[in-house]
C-alpha cells in the first residue's frame, strides 16, 4: 500500500499541503477501482482529490515512459460551464507537469476553434475537459466507440449544478453509452452543495448499488454579514436593484484585496457596474464586469485579471458561481436575495478558496422584508438545510435528440441501445411501448406527421438506425443541446469588434438612435442586419438596460420555512439576529396596522383604497411561483360563488386579489378555501394549462429537433419558432393526442411550473393553520411591496416613484 500511495502523497507534500482524510478516502476508492461521488465544500481541494489519484493510478499501472506518453483519451472531465473549463484545464495540466506526467490536457467546448478540433480528431489528448453539449457532439462522430474505448475514467464536476436539469440528463445518456463501451469505466462526481447525496450518486452511476459516497467532514466557516440601511423606515419597499445601499459596498471593496459582487441577473450586473463607476470614478481600471452575454475575450481577460489579483472588484452573475479558483478573492457581496441556501453557499465559497480560510460574504438586501432573508440564510446554513436537486424524469425531447446524435454517427442498434437507455436513472421507467413510439417518431414523425418527409430522420440500414441524409446530420450537429432561450443577437461596433449578445426581444424594441447600456458602455443603436445589432458610442447621458429572460428566481422551500420561523420569532419576542433588530420599527408598525402571524397562522388582510379598489392580501411566505398559482386558485374558488373580476399581484411573501367591488371574503374563510381536495382539478380550471403547455412545447420541439433554430448568421426569430411549434401543438392535439412530447409538455407544467408536490404540501400546511383575518385602514408593511408589484404593471401619468411616495405618506413612513 505504501508503494501505491507514494506518488499522490509526494505530490501533496511538494505543494506544502497535508493530504486531507477525504482525499485519502477518494484515493483508496480509486485505487480499488471504485466509482463514487465526492461531497466537499468549495475551496477544500475537491479537484485534486480526484485528479491526482486518477493519474497516479495510471502512472503506476503504466511505468514505461513510452507507454505513458502514448496519445489517446484516458480521462474525460465534464464541466457545466465553459467559463470553468479554462481554469480546470490549467489546474489539471499543472498537476501533470508537477508529477512529470507526459499527458496533454486540452479543452473541447463551443469556444474551441475548428482547427483545434481537427487536431484533436487526429490525435486526442489524454485528458479532455468538455461540456455536456460538446461531449454529445463527439458522440455524433463516426467511430466514436474507437475514440472512447481507451477512456479509463470520467469526472463530472459540479454535479449538483447539472443534476436538476436536462443538461444532467444529457450527461446520464452519455454515461450510459460510455459504460457500454467500457464496462470497467470509473465514474466520479464532484459536488459542493447538495442534500440528497444518495439519490445524486444513484443518478450519476445509473444504479443505487454502484459507487461510494465520500463526505469531506470539513465544516467550512461561513461568515455572513447583512448590510442594513441606516434608516429602515426610508429604505426601499419593493425594489430589486439595491442601489440605495451602494455606499455600503464601497468600504467593503476598499477593505479587501479583491471582492466579487454577485447579482442575480445580467441587467442588474450592468446597472451595478455602471453605478459604481458613476459614483466612484476612482474605481475606473480597478473594477470589471463578468456575465454570460459578454464576448468570450472580455470574460477571459477578467478571469485572468482575477487570477493575477490586479482587480479590486468584479461585478458578476452566476457565470462566476462555480468551481473557478480565484485565490486573491477575499470577500463576496451578494446583491439581493439568492432565494436559495445552496446558491448562497456556492457564492460564499468563492472567497477564502482554501481549506483553512473562512468564506466571507456580505448580503445586501434590495428592500425591507428581504433584510430578514439574511437572518434566514444564516440560520439555514447553520442547520445545513440545503435544497435537494431532483433530476428530470422521462424527458422524451432529450432522448429523441440523443438518438439522432447516435444515428448521425455510426447508427444504433434498437435492442442494445434500449438496454443502455433504461440504465440511465431518468429513463428507468421507459416502457417497450414508449420505446417503440420513439423509434416510430424518429422514422416517420409519428401518427400525425407520417405524410411529411421532413420529419422522417432515421432509416434502418443493416439492422442499425441511421441518419442517411447529409442535410439532417448537418442541422442536427448545429442543434445539439438543451439550453433554449430567446434568440441571441450579436452586438458589434460599426467598425467591427464583438461586444457580446443580447436577446432578440430587447433589440426589437429599439429604434435607430436609441441608447442602451451594455458591456459597461453607453451605446447608440445604429441598425439591425443579419441578426447583428450594430452600435457606436452614444453621446447621451443615459439609456435603457437590456433585460434577459430567465433571471427571476423563486424562494426555495428550505429558505421559506426558516423565513416563517423568523417572522414567528417577532411574535414571541425572541429577537436575536442583527437583521431582526433592524426591522423592529417595521414590525412594530405591522402590529399597529395589522398583525404579525405566528408560524401556525395564515394572515389575511383586507382594505379599501381611496380609489374604491378593494384589496385582499394573503401571506403564506412560500415564494413567488407558489403565490402565482395560489392567487389564481383562490380567485377561481371565490369566483365560483361570487361573480367578481380580480386583478392579481404576488411576490415571495404573499399575493393580492383586488377588485372594484367589495370582496365577501369572510364567508369563504371557513369554507375550505385552502382545502387540498380537488386541488389539481381546480388549478387546471383556474389557469390555462393548455396555453402554458403550448409555451413549454416550444422549447421541447426545439430540443427534439421538430423546429430548427437556423444556422449561424441566419438564426430564426423567436416569433417564427413560436409560430412553428404552436402549429405542431395544434396538429398533435387534434390528430395525435397520445404523442409523448405532448404528454411531456403537460408534465413539465405540472411538475416544474406548478410544482405540484410543493403546492400540495403548502395547501395541507395552510389548511391545518388558523386564519388570522384583519380589516385594515391602509396597506401594512407586509402588504406594501405586493401593491408596488401591482403598480408596476399599471399605466399612469404619475411615475412609480411618486405613487409609492404618496402611499408611504398614507402609511406615515415618509
Amino acid at each position: 500500500m505504501a508503494i501505491k500511495t507514494d506518488i499522490s502523497q509526494k505530490w501533496f507534500e511538494q505543494q506544502g499541503w497535508e493530504e486531507q482524510d477525504f482525499q485519502k478516502d477518494v484515493r483508496d476508492a480509486i485505487d480499488a477501482g471504485k466509482s463514487g461521488l465526492l461531497n466537499a465544500p468549495t475551496g477544500s481541494g475537491k479537484t485534486y482529490a480526484v485528479w491526482i489519484p486518477l493519474i497516479s493510478k495510471w502512472s503506476r499501472e503504466n511505468p514505461d515512459p513510452g507507454i505513458r506518453a502514448i496519445a489517446g483519451l484516458k480521462v474525460l472531465w465534464i464541466t457545466p460551464l465553459r467559463a470553468l473549463s479554462h481554469d480546470i484545464c490549467n489546474t489539471l495540466d499543472y498537476a501533470c507537469q508537477q508529477m512529470d506526467m507526459p499527458w496533454r490536457v486540452e479543452l473541447r467546448t463551443g469556444d474551441t476553434s475548428t482547427s483545434q478540433r481537427q487536431k484533436q480528431k487526429r490525435n486526442m489528448p489524454q485528458g479532455l475537459v468538455t461540456t455536456p453539449e460538446s461531449l454529445h457532439v463527439l458522440l455524433s462522430q463516426k467511430q466514436h466507440e474507437k475514440m472512447f474505448k481507451g477512456v479509463q475514467a470520467i469526472v463530472v464536476d459540479e454535479w449538483h449544478e447539472l443534476m436538476g436539469s436536462k443538461r444532467g440528463t444529457q450527461v446520464e445518456l452519455a454515461l450510459s453509452r460510455l459504460r457500454a463501451i467500457n464496462p470497467d469505466l470509473l465514474i466520479w462526481g464532484i459536488s459542493a452543495t447538495i442534500q440528497n447525496l444518495e439519490e445524486a450518486n444513484e443518478v450519476l452511476q445509473g444504479s443505487p448499488d454502484t459507487g461510494v459516497i465520500v463526505r469531506s467532514g470539513i465544516k467550512k466557516e461561513i461568515r455572513i454579514e447583512t448590510l442594513v440601511p441606516d434608516e429602515v423606515e426610508k429604505f426601499s419597499w419593493g425594489g430589486h436593484l439595491g442601489i440605495k445601499l451602494l455606499e455600503k459596498v464601497v468600504p467593503v471593496i476598499d477593505a479587501h484585496k479583491t471582492t466579487l459582487i454577485f447579482t442575480n441577473t445580467r441587467s442588474q450586473c450592468e446597472i451595478w457596474y455602471q453605478a459604481l463607476l458613476d459614483n466612484h470614478p476612482s474605481l475606473a481600471g480597478q473594477i470589471a464586469m463578468h456575465h454570460g452575454s459578454l464576448d468570450r475575450e472580455v470574460r477571459d481577460w477578467v478571469e485572468s485579471a482575477l487570477h493575477e489579483g490586479i482587480l479590486k472588484a468584479v461585478v458578476c452573475t452566476s457565470s462566476l458561481d462555480l468551481g473557478v479558483d480565484y485565490r486573491p478573492v477575499e470577500t463576496v457581496v451578494q446583491i439581493g436575495s439568492p432565494k436559495g441556501v445552496a446558491r448562497f453557499l456556492q457564492r460564499a465559497g468563492r472567497s477564502g478558496h482554501q481549506p483553512d480560510r473562512a468564506s466571507v460574504i456580505y448580503f445586501l438586501p434590495t428592500h425591507n422584508l428581504e433584510i430578514l432573508e439574511g437572518a434566514a440564510l444564516r440560520e439555514a446554513i447553520a442547520r445545513e438545510q440545503v435544497e435537494p436537486r431532483q433530476p428530470p424524469i422521462m424527458p422524451i425531447d432529450v432522448l429523441i435528440q440523443y438518438l439522432v446524435t447516435l444515428a448521425v454517427g455510426d447508427g444504433f442498434d434498437p435492442r442494445s441501445t434500449y438496454k443502455e437507455i433504461i440504465s440511465a436513472y431518468s429513463y428507468r421507467e421507459l416502457t417497450p411501448e414508449d420505446w417503440n413510439w420513439v423509434l416510430g417518431f424518429l422514422s416517420n414523425g409519428g401518427k400525425a406527421l407520417t405524410q411529411y418527409d421532413n420529419y422522417a430522420k432515421v432509416e434502418e440500414e443493416d439492422g442499425l438506425m441511421k441518419v442517411t441524409k447529409r442535410s439532417i446530420s448537418h442541422r442536427h450537429r448545429m442543434s445539439i443541446g438543451t439550453i433554449v432561450g430567446d434568440t441571441a443577437i450579436k452586438v458589434k461596433w460599426l467598425k467591427g469588434g464583438l461586444l457580446g449578445t443580447v436577446e432578440e426581444y430587447f433589440i426589437a424594441r429599439l429604434k435607430p438612435g436609441d441608447s442602451f447600456m451594455f458591456a459597461g458602455r453607453l451605446l447608440e443603436f445604429v441598425r439591425f442586419k443579419e441578426m447583428v445589432a450594430y452600435v457606436r458610442k452614444s453621446k447621451k447621458k443615459k439609456g435603457a438596460t437590456p433585460q434577459w429572460m430567465g433571471g427571476r428566481m423563486d424562494l426555495s422551500s428550505k429558505l421559506s420555512d426558516v423565513f416563517r420561523e423568523k417572522i414567528d420569532a417577532f411574535t414571541t419576542g425572541e429577537i436575536q439576529d442583527p437583521e431582526m433588530e433592524t426591522l423592529v420599527p417595521i414590525m412594530d408598525l405591522q402590529n399597529r396596522i395589522s398583525e404579525i402571524p405566528a408560524k401556525d397562522e395564515l394572515l389575511v388582510e383586507y382594505f379599501e383604497s381611496n380609489k374604491k379598489t378593494y384589496h385582499l392580501i394573503f401571506f403564506p411566505f412560500e415564494g413567488r411561483n407558489i403565490h402565482e398559482l395560489l392567487s389564481s386558485l383562490i380567485a377561481y374558488r371565490i369566483g365560483r360563488e361570487v361573480p367578481l373580476t380580480f386583478s392579481l399581484a404576488f411576490n415571495d411573501y404573499g399575493f393580492e386579489l383586488s377588485s372594484d367591488q367589495p370582496i365577501p371574503i369572510e364567508r369563504f374563510l371557513d369554507k375550505g378555501l385552502f382545502s387540498p381536495e380537488n386541488l389539481m382539478d381546480d388549478v387546471m380550471r383556474s389557469i390555462n394549462a393548455a396555453e402554458m403547455a403550448r409555451r413549454k412545447f416550444r422549447d421541447i420541439s426545439v430540443i427534439a429537433g421538430l423546429v430548427f433554430k437556423g444556422f449561424p448568421g441566419n438564426i430564426k426569430r423567436t416569433k417564427h419558432l413560436q409560430a412553428s411549434s404552436s402549429l405542431l401543438f395544434e396538429v398533435f392535439s387534434e390528430y395525435d393526442p397520445n404523442n409523448l412530447l405532448m404528454r411531456q409538455a403537460f408534465n413539465e407544467v405540472f411538475f416544474d411550473q406548478f410544482d405540484e408536490v410543493r403546492l400540495r404540501g403548502v395547501m395541507n400546511r395552510i389548511d391545518s393553520h388558523e386564519i388570522i383575518y384583519r380589516k385594515t385602514e391602509k396597506p401594512s408593511p407586509f402588504a406594501f411591496p405586493i401593491i408596488v408589484e401591482m403598480l408596476r404593471e399599471r399605466v399612469s401619468t404619475e411615475s412609480l416613484e411618486d405613487r409609492v411616495r404618496r402611499m408611504l405618506k398614507q402609511m406615515e413612513l415618509d
